[in-house]
């Protein structure tokens, strides 16, 4: 049996291109719909020329357009959808679609984040809704049988660690770090506090075991997210299931990001620390999208929304252990590139 056929919806955008790129590595036959719009987009038109240039069909159409997606949909055996956050519920054409056709043996919508029916900072998303239109489309792919494959890599290493969390700045300081929350390494506990007594010490590591989380982000760059996806779609193993990305080296507390910082520039920051509740005013006294960094924060750093839950067998899998072949960039490597 050959590779299957994948259509990349979104290919002209930073994921899908990455997405329709590893497509064409592993030798899939690759298809593109394209607006119309992204053509006279010159950012966007040497993308798609890049692409089409590698032997991807582009196929002209939008996600508002029904016809143009049932002539793609026929084409093809898999279906990704890369469109932006903002663009989340435009899929509900595409899954009816899918599922009339009956033929497509995997669709991948477009989650590629933190697991919506995990994330905890609901209360405070004020009605933007970002993590809530995709816990709808997970739930509409679920209720209609559609066989599925969703990817929750939690953040991109453009998001948040070209600043190394600093709200607001677009390199990593040199001079002064803030904190937030307590900052504390995935053990829940400071490694410069180890003078405290060996009974507490048991104590705090049966409390880590029985909390099951840590307070930390997860990055991957999106080349490595793609790659990682590409992986799944002829893989039984992820049918119907979540590939969950936790790569060794990626899963990082502040007080780790902050002390790789340091030891790269060779100099210690001036520390000032946030608390949870300061920065929860801080989010509920600003508007979206200009809170957006404070709530990814609030998300992986204080709830712990990418790493307070084990991943279950019964619904999902760890995309590094399924696909221990694939390489990729590590938070150090990422930061190197900083200095």
């Amino acid at each position: 049996m050959g590779k299957s056929k994948i259509l990349i919806i979104g290919a002209s955008g930073n994921l899908g291109f990455h997405l329709a790129e590893a497509s064409l590595k592993f030798d899939h036959p690759t298809f593109a719909l394209v607006r119309d719009s992204a053509f006279s987009d010159p950012i966007k038109a040497q993308k798609l020329h890049s692409l089409s240039h590698a032997g991807a069909t582009l196929l002209k159409g939008s996600l508002q357009d029904e016809a143009s997606i049932v002539e793609a949909v026929k084409l093809v055996d898999v279906v990704i959808s890369a469109v932006s956050a903002k663009q989340t519920l435009d899929q509900k054409l595409l899954i009816r679609v899918i599922k009339q056709s009956g033929s497509i043996k995997r669709f991948i919508p477009a989650e590629f984040g933190a697991d919506p029916t995990k994330v905890q900072i609901y209360d405070l998303e004020d009605g933007h809704n970002f993590y809530a239109p995709k816990l709808e489309i997970r739930q509409m792919v679920e209720a209609e049988g559609i066989p599925y494959t969703c990817i929750c890599c939690n953040f991109f290493m453009k998001i948040l660690l070209p600043s190394l969390v600093q709200p607001g700045l677009n390199a990593p300081p040199r001079d002064k770090v803030t904190i937030f929350g307590d900052g504390n390494t995935k053990g829940l506990f400071d490694r410069r506090r180890l003078l405290i007594s060996c009974h507490v010490i048991v104590i705090l590591f049966v409390w880590c075991l029985f909390m099951k989380g840590f307070f930390a982000g997860v990055f991957v760059k999106e080349n490595d997210v793609a790659a990682f996806t590409i992986s799944t779609v002829d893989d039984p193993r992820t049918l119907n299931k979540v590939l969950y990305l936790r790569p060794p080296g990626n899963v990082c507390s502040l007080n780790e990001l902050v002390e790789m910082w340091e030891t790269k520039i060779g100099k210690k920051l001036e520390k000032s620390h946030v608390s949870e509740e300061e920065l929860v005013k801080k989010i509920k006294g600003t508007s979206y999208p200009a809170n957006f960094e404070q709530l990814f924060i609030y998300s992986a750093f204080i709830k712990k929304d990418h790493t307070y839950f084990d991943i279950e067998s019964s619904n999902g899998v760890n995309g590094t252990e399924l696909y221990p072949q694939l390489k990729y960039t590590t938070v150090s490597e990422f930061l190197d590139t900083l200095v």
